[in-house]
């Protein structure tokens, strides 16, 4: 309790800290009586920095305070996962051996701090607490006739908080637990100042019965899967990605060169983002081929919805250009946006390549002459179109207020991305309409022009 006041008394000192509580002892998320919580409440963003200046502010003067360690995180509106840790990332290992287990757990510990970008590494493996052993001399308590029962009730008496009676009022009842002066179970030494009275009545020390030895053991023991685990988590420094402290963190794994027998995972926001970029390709591809399907089935062709989709690989890039320029990272709120700019960028080349259509069936113009006129006449709605979603994006990536930190990518990914994709829309999409028109020439034969007294409808604005 002494250490973490000072703790607070630092925290009170910095001025972003607008006010902090704390709780000491088990409960609440703690396991051990030798952990607490602080809670840090900031002022409002106009009145202090970053969140990640302020961070680095408060490591860096909780550092010069011995004896306590306080690991932070920002609170977050959505948590993943329902393991509580120290920080935010989360890496488990689990073994059915504990000796096992703890081996590699400091292995992992010791690599995982040497990462770069890594920060603020803790662990929830709680093994060094003081135990200690006792092991009864039968033989000598024998010889006083008494039995290792009476010994080991002599034990639970003193130190076990044995519940002897309980006292009833008229609202309560109370227990009476019977226990040595708390002050005498704090070292080995009470077990000197402990006897036991023998079968003709004389007083034995209990230090002559038995062999004390003074061990280390865990003061708390996780599972996951019933199995025992451990779990590292962690901190990232600003500018450092999640995705490049996974990548580090399974180099490890390899490196190491782990038994079968222990299984390692990421777990909460670690774990989400894994498995969100596990299935973003899948995602992305089966979009792809909706597009394709409903365009084929629109133009009655194989070959043109590949025109339209080829504006999109320009969008991508221009939002991974534009998130690297301002030091973002591929988060997942990025990746929404390059999703988002699947079906914004491709109304770009549905209209060149549906005006070029129209045209060439209607007048009989050739493929060249057809995708020219539509890059002309179509111009003006590509600008406009592309300028609204564009601009509509720019608060997103400007916004400084609350929250604006997890919107600012996806403001970012989706100006570049339309930035980037409106430049080369009309430089790409002619010459890949011309190349494909030749393919499906050349695979289908000639092209039927359209008669003198056909209906044509007019083509989409």
């Amino acid at each position: 309790a002494e250490r973490q006041q000072a703790l607070l008394n630092a925290l009170m000192r910095d001025p972003a800290v607008a006010s902090v509580g704390s709780a000491v002892g088990a409960g609440g998320g703690n396991t051990t009586v030798n952990d607490g919580r602080v809670y840090i409440a900031l002022k409002p963003k106009n009145q202090r920095g970053s969140m990640n200046d302020v961070l680095e502010r408060l490591r860096t003067n909780l550092a010069k305070i011995q004896g306590i360690t306080l690991y932070m995180q920002a609170a977050q509106d959505i948590t993943i996962g329902g393991r509580v840790s120290k920080t935010m990332y989360q890496y488990t290992l689990n073994d059915a051996d504990p000796g096992e287990l703890n081996h590699w757990a400091g292995l992992f510990l010791d690599k995982i701090k040497a990462i770069p970008g890594i920060t603020d590494v803790a662990t929830d493996q709680l093994n060094a607490g003081p135990l200690l052993d006792i092991t009864i001399k039968r033989e000598v308590a024998s010889s006083y006739g008494i039995l290792p029962y009476t010994i080991d009730n002599t034990l639970d008496d003193a130190f076990g908080q044995r519940i002897v009676s309980t006292m009833y009022t008229t609202l309560n009842q109370y227990h009476v637990v019977m226990e040595v002066d708390p002050k005498f179970q704090y070292s080995p030494e009470a077990i000197n100042g402990i006897y036991v009275k023998s079968s003709s009545g004389q007083q034995v020390p209990l230090s002559t019965l038995v062999d004390t030895v003074v061990k280390v053991a865990p003061l708390v023991v996780n599972h996951q899967g019933q199995f025992p685990s451990v779990t590292i988590s962690f901190n990232l420094l600003p500018g450092t990605a999640i995705g490049q402290a996974t990548s580090a963190i399974q180099k490890i794994e390899k490196d190491l060169g782990k038994p079968l027998s222990l299984q390692t995972s990421f777990q909460g926001n670690a774990q989400a983002f894994g498995q969100s970029l596990s299935s973003t390709p899948i995602l992305i591809a089966a979009a792809l081929f909706v597009i394709y399907i409903i365009l084929g089935v629109l133009y009655e062709s194989l070959i043109h919805p590949i025109t339209i989709i080829s504006t999109l690989p320009s969008a991508g890039l221009g939002a991974l250009l534009l998130l690297m320029a301002v030091h973002y990272d591929l988060s997942v709120i990025a990746i929404v946006g390059i999703i988002l700019l699947i079906g914004i960028v491709k109304k770009n080349g549905i209209m060149l390549v549906d005006f070029a259509q129209h045209v060439e069936h209607e007048q009989g113009l050739t493929a060249e002459e057809s995708i020219y006129r539509a890059c002309i006449m179509r111009f003006r709605p590509i600008l406009m179109t592309t300028m609204a979603a564009l601009l509509g994006g720019v608060p997103m990536m400007l916004g400084s207020g609350v929250g604006s930190e997890i919107r600012q990518p996806l403001g970012y990914a989706i100006v570049g991305g339309l930035a980037l994709s409106q430049v080369l829309t009309l430089y790409t999409t002619p010459v890949v309409y011309i190349y494909l028109d030749r393919l499906q020439t050349w695979l289908f034969g000639e092209k039927k022009q359209a008669a003198s007294g056909d209906v044509v409808q007019a083509p989409a604005e």
